[in-house]
């Protein structure tokens, strides 16, 4: 029986689909081993299909897998873009490949130069872009892309700071819209202008969206056509290593959002269709098209697409030195139906006909590569079913991410803030929904990602004070409904954090409270970049409210570092006082009181755990924070004795949380 059985009872109807995982995990890596000598080794194929140098004979090799392609002709300004000068000659199991001696091509094959490969197969002649290529350029007057002939010219420095410890406090970021002004952010521009601000919010890992190539702005990255080549509107992929390379002088560790759940439909630039088929890399027919994203799905049971992925892994992590992933759209990967209205309530819903085997094997793999290559790599899960196992490791019956992605905690948020006045809001509803979960499952909580910054959603801050936003966060302007805001939205967050998991992650703006939606530029906005970037200056001009809650929040990363609450043991509740909205609960020794309601109650009675006097160690209510100071926080608080209970008045504050330690 393996141990995640053993574990979960609940799983025993299932002992032996569990069994079957794993088993389909071992005899695949055996099959690989034996026929590649080793995973590191079957994920190393990016070495050899693209652009790859022979010392021996002096010169550029250039291969591709196309079984299908009748033809293929690799053309660009390096031969005047004759099209069919260069002609790549079939080897076997479906390669093709061309030399370019340094005799012949060395001053005409350059750094820089555009290139394409024509491939002609069973549904005609096509332009296309190689599919290992490492930099894809869009030409700014027709919006045509092409490969560039591009080796990089720098290694990844040391890959992560010895200093930096669990937990993880997580800045999610988009490069092309961190910055203020209205255009497309670069590389450095972030590294110079954001890796400070990121820096000194506290944060110690940074997790790179819309890194691979793709060629939509507006799909947030999520649309890759290129897995090999980092985004060229950003800038160059030195560019890209020395923002990596700084953020690890930092203490900072760089996760990058990886995207191996679909692919973009684009024949131009993408890899469908690549050698006439259908199914080269992907699924096809009607199984291989996404119903949602509009895009194309992956054959995770096919040997090319896993060495494809894998090496893709092993390209990041290696060529670039990122310390781990983000996977995307875990769920829809998991499931043949994409998880689209399944309850997963049942075990069958998790081991039954639905799950796609091969994904689950695929992501196996992809796990134990990457902690192959190097254990403190770190993988993170965005899975909304609660697959058993998820985060438990491979040889347990598990998957083997490190962490999954809290994803009901920021929906439990919109339906209070956007469904409940706080007339009704239930306090064992608030308290279950944070904890209820495994806690040898690691999972990093928030109450908001990039998700609900998008058009058509609002962050915490924009539900709270809407419109408010807009005339009312001068210093000089008191509004009750911008207080309750800043109040409450400092009360969430902290909320979620202390009780949510055991990391923590933020988008970027959000910590101050970013007044406006992320909106890409597109023909209904004329293109506009006006609300693709962050406006920093809001909260660096200490005239506005907003640096209230920018403020607050390197206060509650400080506070929870030093306090080491993410790794203590689990909260307990103490209280939960419906009629005066107020949960009381004890985490790592410190008590934590929760007022969500809008009366203050002097002498309110609560339970602790041990006698003596208690003191003020975090309050939200601070003035520095835009608060009140409502409490003294040099207030010392006895504790009695009643019976067999040990009680402390405190002064509960509305819409505040107070942490008290015993001194």
């Amino acid at each position: 029986m393996m141990k995640i059985v053993e574990n979960d009872s609940w799983l025993e109807v299932v002992s032996d689909k569990v069994d079957e995982r794993y088993n389909r995990f071992e005899t695949k890596l055996k099959y690989i081993k034996g026929k590649y000598g080793s995973l590191k080794a079957f994920a190393s194929v990016y070495e050899f299909f693209g652009f790859s140098y022979d010392d021996f004979r002096k010169g550029w090799w250039y291969r591709e897998w196309a079984p299908a392609a009748h033809n293929l002709f690799l053309f660009g300004d390096f031969n005047g873009w004759n099209r069919y000068a260069n002609p790549l000659e079939r080897e076997n199991d479906g390669i093709w490949s061309i030399f370019l001696p340094d005799s012949q091509y060395k001053n005409r094959l350059v750094k820089g130069s555009l290139l394409k490969v024509i491939v002609q197969s069973s549904i005609g002649e096509q332009e296309r872009i190689p599919v290992y290529i490492n930099r894809v350029l869009q030409n700014e007057e027709n919006k045509d892309f092409a490969a560039q002939f591009w080796k990089k010219e720098i290694k990844p420095k040391k890959r992560i700071s010895d200093s930096v410890t669990e937990p993880l406090f997580i800045y999610e970021s988009h490069i092309g819209m961190a910055q203020e002004t209205e255009s497309v952010g670069s590389y450095d521009e972030f590294r110079l202008n954001i890796l400070p601000r990121i820096k000194d919010a506290g944060y110690n890992a940074i997790q790179l969206m819309a890194v691979a190539e793709h060629p939509y702005y507006g799909s947030f990255g999520y649309h890759v056509s290129n897995f090999f080549a980092p985004s060229s509107r950003f800038g160059t992929p030195e560019d890209l290593q020395k923002l990596i390379d700084e953020a690890h002088e930092m203490g900072i560790y760089v996760i990058m959002d990886l995207v191996h759940s679909h692919t973009v439909k684009n024949t131009r630039e993408g890899i469908s269709l690549f050698d006439g088929t259908e199914n080269q890399y992907l699924v096809g027919g009607k199984d291989g098209h996404h119903p949602q994203w509009d895009s194309k799905l992956f054959d995770y049971g096919k040997e090319e697409t896993l060495r494809f992925l894998l090496s893709n892994i092993r390209f990041w992590l290696e060529e670039y030195g990122f310390d781990g992933f983000r996977f995307d759209g875990v769920t829809s990967m998991l499931y043949n139906n994409h998880g689209i209205g399944t309850e997963f309530s049942v075990q069958n819903d998790y081991f039954g006909d639905n799950v796609n085997n091969d994904a689950v094997t695929y992501l196996q793999l992809a796990n134990c590569l990457i902690h192959q290559l190097d254990n403190e790599y770190i993988t993170i899960a965005e899975d909304v079913s609660g697959m058993p196992g998820l985060c438990s490791s491979i040889e347990d019956g598990g998957i083997g991410f490190d962490y999954r992605l809290g994803m009901g905690l920021p929906d439990f948020w919109i339906k209070v803030l956007k469904d409940q006045p706080e007339e009704v809001w239930n306090m064992h509803e608030f308290f279950f929904t944070m904890t209820n979960r495994l806690y040898n499952v690691k999972t990093i909580a928030y109450a908001e990602s990039h998700d609900q910054a998008l058009v058509g959603d609002k962050t915490i801050a924009f539900r709270l004070m809407d419109k408010e936003m807009y005339t009312s966060m001068s210093k000089d302007v008191d509004n009750i409904i911008v207080d309750r805001g800043i109040a409450l939205h400092k009360m969430i967050r902290f909320f979620t954090m202390v009780l949510g998991g055991e990391a923590w992650l933020n988008f970027m703006g959000n910590e101050f409270g970013h007044p406006e939606w992320i909106d890409f530029p597109r023909l209904e906005n004329d293109w506009s970049y006006r609300y693709a970037r962050r406006q920093w200056s809001l909260n660096d001009n200490k005239m506005l409210k907003y640096h209230f809650m920018s403020d607050f929040d390197r206060s509650m990363l400080k506070f929870v570092k030093d306090s080491n609450i993410l790794s203590s043991e689990p909260a307990w509740l103490l209280k939960a006082d419906e009629e005066n909205k107020t949960i009381v609960f004890e985490r790592n020794s410190l008590i934590f009181v929760f007022n969500w309601g809008s009366k203050s109650m002097a002498d309110y009675m609560i339970e602790v755990k041990d006698t003596g006097d208690y003191q003020i160690v975090f309050s939200t209510d601070n003035k520095e924070f835009g608060g009140f100071e409502n409490i003294n926080v040099n207030t010392v608080f006895p504790t009695m004795k009643i019976d067999d209970k040990v009680l402390m008045k405190i002064y509960n504050v509305s819409r505040t949380a107070v942490v008290y330690k015993r001194k």
